[in-house]
């Protein structure tokens, strides 16, 4: 994968969020995300690629879609193909309401190395490098959370186990208490929450839980990035989440075949990029400056070589043509 190609991905991710920045708190989801949504679109359009977006928008929120087999960039005879995965935004409700941690992501890899997950739920667990080969998806959750204790040379109750407060997670929310652990609960956006496992300064050490597929498939792009491992197994809720499965080839036999990071994302040349839209302990949201400015913090990983850069922005809103017309259009 073409290192300049990160930083062309990184103002395709920062358009996405100065798009939708300015409706932090004010209870439109929709509203932010199709803005969001036509910041990147339009973003895309000047990036040299053939690129096919295999991981879009899900319907799970009725949400504005880049959608499945949408083709971006200038798509040029000469141009790479590649695997797009993209989340506009992350965190809709988080921006709606004002709270931490929404950002734009893109995950990008050659054609054909991202998984083409249904628009389902799945069961993950995920850690960063010190614990990689010690988790088993399968395994008893004490058996997990033991293993990753003994690799990170911590007592059993100072480990954190990050996971998304739902009625679906009490059960393992008890087993996790009844070990010991500490427990860090989040509201929206498990593509950030289980990327953290691999951040030391983050505190938190491994992500337990069931969330949406596609964002399994972006945050595993990262953890490749970041020499971390993560797992996955399809866990349809409903008759029409099964169909969305089997539509895409995983009838009943094969649906709970565990999916390790390489079932995920196939190639080891990855590009991942996120800007943060409201802060958060990964990235700085946007921040709207005097005289028609803004400053953006973004993180780019690249698995080739292992770099994870953060690059912080400011930008004249009134001098970017593709920003002038997408924010014209969401006053």
């Amino acid at each position: 994968m073409d290192r300049n190609l990160a930083l062309e991905l990184v103002r395709v991710t920062e358009t996405a969020a100065l798009a939708c920045g300015r409706y932090m708190g004010r209870g439109e989801k929709d509203a932010a995300d199709q803005a969001a949504v036509d910041g990147m679109r339009k973003a895309f359009s000047a990036v040299s690629i053939k690129g096919t977006v295999v991981i879009g928008e899900g319907e799970l929120d009725e949400a504005p879609m880049l959608y499945i087999g949408e083709e971006v960039g200038t798509c040029r005879p000469d141009d790479k193909e590649v695997d797009i995965a993209v989340d506009p935004l992350e965190g809709t409700n988080l921006i709606a309401k004002g709270l931490p941690n929404a950002i734009a992501v893109i995950a990008m890899a050659p054609k054909g190395t991202l998984l083409h997950a249904p628009d389902t739920y799945m069961k993950k667990i995920a850690v960063g490098p010190k614990a990689k080969g010690l988790i088993d998806i399968d395994g008893p959750v004490e058996k997990n959370l033991k293993a990753v204790a003994k690799a990170l040379n911590k007592d059993i109750n100072d480990v954190t186990v990050i996971i998304q407060d739902r009625p679906r997670h009490y059960d393992l929310i008890r087993e996790i208490r009844r070990v010991g652990c500490r427990i860090k609960l989040f509201s929206d956006g498990d593509v950030a929450a289980a990327i953290a496992t691999c951040f030391e300064d983050t505190g938190v050490d491994i992500f337990m839980g069931i969330g949406g597929a596609p964002e399994g498939v972006i945050a595993a792009a990262a953890i490749k990035c970041m020499g971390g491992e993560m797992q996955g197994k399809l866990n349809p809720m409903s008759d029409e989440e099964m169909e969305r499965c089997e539509a895409l080839g995983w009838d009943k036999e094969n649906v709970d075949k565990v999916l390790t990071l390489d079932d995920l994302v196939k190639s080891n040349d990855v590009l991942f990029v996120a800007t943060g839209v409201s802060d958060g302990e990964l990235l700085k949201g946007v921040t709207y400056l005097e005289n028609n400015r803004a400053r953006t913090q973004s993180v780019v990983m690249r698995s080739k070589t292992g770099t994870i850069r953060f690059v912080d922005a400011v930008h004249r809103l009134d001098k970017n043509d593709i920003l002038k017309e997408t924010l014209a259009k969401h006053k």
